[in-house]
C-alpha cells in the first residue's frame, strides 16, 4: 500500500520548551490513523505541523512522496489536506450552508473579472456544482435541518459536525481531525465515530485523528501512534499499543509532570487557518 504521508525526525521547540522530539511515522494510503497521549503530549503540534501551521525546527514531512516542509497552509490544502481544530474555528454569524462552501474557496476556478461576468462565463456553472457537492455533504452528516441555520446558535455536537463538513468540503484525500469528538455525549460520540469511519470507507479518505477517548480509538483505528513529553513512545495496531507497558505508565499517573503544550494550553491559537 502506498504511503500518503511521511513524518522524519521531526523536533519542534518553543524557546526553552521541547513540543517534539525526534518524532518520524508513517501513514498509508486509505488507513485510519489515531495519535493519542497524555494532556500536553505533543499531539496538537504534530498535527500543527503537517498541517503547517507550524514550521518543524529540524525533520522533514513528506505527502505523497513530495517534501511539503516548507510549503504554507493553503498550498498543503490545494495539494489535499483538510483539518478541523480542537476548539471549533466556524464563522458564527454565517449560516451552516455558507460555512460549508466557505471550504470549497480552494477549489474555485473563476477569478473576480471572470465571475463579474457571470453569465457569460463558466462562473454559474461552477457555483451551481460547488453547492451541489456541498448539499451531498450536508446530506452525508445529517445536515438538513439546520442547513440555513446561523452557526454559532447550533449545539456544541453540531457545531464539530459542521467543522467536519467545512473540512470535508475541500475534499481532502487526506483529513486532519482534531478532536473531533470532544465535549459530546456518548450518542454524539457514536453518531461522529460512524461520519469518521464512513469517511474513510466509503470517501476513500486517509484520517489521521486525535482523540482522548480511548474506547473510540481502539474501535475504529487501523493503527495507533502514542506521544508523552513531545516523544513517540509506542505505533502499531491498537491491541497491541494498548497492552504497551510504556502507554500504561504515560496514563497512570504522570500527566502531572507532562510540559504544557502551547496547543493545548491556548485556544487562541486554534482559530482559523
Amino acid at each position: 500500500m502506498a504511503t500518503s504521508l511521511e513524518v522524519r525526525g521531526v523536533s519542534l521547540r518553543f524557546g526553552g520548551v521541547r513540543a517534539l522530539t525526534d518524532v518520524s511515522f508513517a501513514i498509508r494510503e486509505g488507513e485510519l490513523f489515531s495519535i493519542i497521549g497524555p494532556n500536553g503530549a505533543g499531539k496538537t503540534s504534530i498535527v500543527n505541523c503537517i498541517s503547517g501551521r507550524y514550521k518543524p525546527t529540524e525533520g522533514q514531512l513528506f505527502y505523497q512522496g513530495r517534501d511539503i516542509t516548507g510549503l504554507t497552509p493553503n498550498a498543503r490544502a490545494s495539494l489535499g489536506i483538510g483539518r478541523t481544530f480542537q476548539n471549533l474555528a466556524l464563522f458564527h454569524h454565517m449560516s451552516v450552508l455558507d460555512n460549508i462552501m466557505v471550504g470549497r474557496h480552494h477549489l474555485l476556478k473563476n477569478n473576480f473579472l471572470t465571475g463579474s461576468l457571470y453569465w457569460l462565463t463558466g462562473a454559474r456553472k461552477e457555483e451551481l456544482e460547488h453547492r451541489r457537492k456541498v448539499e451531498e455533504i450536508i446530506d452525508f452528516l445529517d445536515l438538513q435541518s439546520v442547513r440555513k441555520a446561523t452557526a454559532g446558535t447550533l449545539s456544541y455536537g453540531l457545531r464539530k459536525r459542521v467543522e467536519l463538513a467545512r473540512a470535508m468540503a475541500l475534499e481532502p484525500r487526506l483529513i486532519l481531525l482534531d478532536e473531533p469528538m470532544a465535549g459530546m455525549n456518548f450518542e454524539e460520540k457514536e453518531d461522529m465515530a460512524r461520519y469518521i469511519v464512513d469517511l474513510n470507507e466509503e470517501f476513500g479518505m486517509t484520517v489521521v485523528m486525535i482523540e482522548h477517548d480511548m474506547g473510540v480509538v481502539m474501535d475504529i483505528s487501523h493503527r495507533v501512534m502514542v506521544l508523552d513529553f513531545g516523544k513517540k513512545i509506542a505505533e502499531g495496531d491498537p491491541g497491541t499499543v494498548l497492552a504497551d507497558p510504556h502507554v500504561r505508565r504515560a496514563y497512570l499517573g504522570e500527566e502531572d509532570e507532562v510540559l504544557v503544550d502551547p496547543d493545548d494550553a491556548s485556544p487562541a491559537q486554534e482559530s482559523a487557518a
